[in-house]
């Protein structure tokens, strides 16, 4: 995702009806998010699907080394040693 640029991502919501499909053409060919405002306060962003997909994924990985962490911290994982060795007898099956 660009970084965003406080004269060309922030938009008030009544322009941004007016040109939709503008907006989400630039939305897809920058790559860069659009803050949607309403009474002057920010209330919407508009991404393009790849961006949002990308982003789940950041989450999901995210999530997933936050529960290794714990199960590692409680004692629940095995060393290096130990699961080469599991790998390995999987493989040879």
């Amino acid at each position: 995702m660009q970084k965003l640029r406080i004269d060309q991502n922030i938009k008030p919501l009544s322009e941004v009806r007016k040109g939709m499909a503008t907006y989400i053409k630039r939305i897809h060919k920058t790559k860069s998010p659009l803050i949607i405002t309403q009474k002057s306060k920010g209330v919407a962003v508009l991404i393009g699907v790849q961006e949002f997909e990308a982003m789940q994924e950041k989450i999901k990985f995210l999530s997933d080394i936050q529960l290794s962490l714990s199960q590692l911290e409680q004692g629940e994982g095995i060393n290096h040693n130990d699961a080469k060795d599991i790998l390995l007898e999987r493989i040879s099956r």
